[in-house]
């Protein structure tokens, strides 16, 4: 038989590989690509005897070759052994504690009370907003220590009912106790003009004054200095007067009026003093 010129050969060549010889080739083709990519040193249950085949130390078989042992680890059989390995290492093995996080320790001193206050309510005579300032007196603070403050919800507080149209705003310093007022929950004017603090360390006062911000805030006027500032709580600030017709012909009927009234007084004088200058010659 002519093994050369048969359907499929090539010449020069051996002919057509059979099916095994091609699922062999196949096989080494994948053992050789596992092994670059797989390093069988590090897995725990690959062994090699003494008789130069491979074991496997989980489920306890024989291997001639380390491609069969790694078709093997991606088996259905392994694989189970393998899941059920982990299982009863991870129940076996003791709870670990959790990490401790990083406590904050909270300050203890002794407190001696609460301290002086002064609330003062304001209104801009120009914008019509509302402020307030907060003095608050610290005669026997610590040394080092400056005293703060903070806005809180009413949702953060546990000693009323929380109302949403209120807030908090919170005075703290050692060693006195931290005091609080309630405040209507509006939004706060972060203008420098308008929120500051200031802590005088001379008398041991502390301020702090924010003003509400306006929902229609009216914009600054154009000529400042053309409106006189009022003082007073509830002043508020006139207009440009503008120059009234009406007001001004009245003014000058007026007037007229005056002038009339008063010719006819001068005339009537002087008519009745003749008329008693005559009845007296006579």
């Amino acid at each position: 038989m002519d093994m050369q010129n048969r359907p499929g050969a090539k010449t020069g060549g051996g002919g057509v590989a059979s099916w095994s010889e091609t699922n062999r080739e196949r096989r080494e083709r994948l053992r050789q690509l596992a092994l670059e990519s797989i390093d069988l040193q590090k897995d725990p249950y690959f062994m090699k005897n003494h008789l130069g085949s491979y074991e496997c130390k989980l489920c306890l078989t024989l291997h001639n070759n380390e491609g069969s042992y790694l078709a093997h680890t991606q088996g259905k059989k392994h694989q189970s052994n393998l899941a059920r390995r982990q299982a009863k290492d991870s129940k076996d093995a003791p709870m670990q504690p959790a990490p401790l996080k990083p406590r904050t320790e909270i300050r203890k001193f002794v407190k001696i009370g609460r301290p002086g206050y002064r609330v003062t309510k304001q209104l801009d005579p120009e914008t019509n907003q509302q402020s307030l300032l907060f003095q608050v007196d610290y005669p026997e603070i610590s040394d080092g220590v400056t005293p703060r403050h903070r806005f809180m919800s009413a949702y953060e507080q546990k000693i009323e009912p929380p109302d949403r149209r209120w807030q908090y705003v919170l005075f703290a310093a050692e060693p006195y106790e931290t005091i609080g007022f309630k405040v209507p929950s509006h939004e706060v004017d972060k203008n420098e003009e308008k929120f500051w603090t200031l802590w005088n360390k001379d008398s041991k006062q502390f301020f702090l004054q924010f003003a509400f911000r306006l929902e229609n805030q009216p914009k600054p006027l154009a000529n400042s200095n053309s409106v006189p500032k009022l003082t007073g709580g509830n002043a508020t600030a006139p207009r440009n007067p503008q120059p009234n017709s009406s007001n001004d012909s009245t003014e000058v009927e007026n007037s007229s009026k005056d002038d009339q009234n008063s010719n006819l007084a001068s005339n009537s004088g002087s008519n009745n003093t003749r008329g008693a200058a005559n009845g007296h010659s006579s």
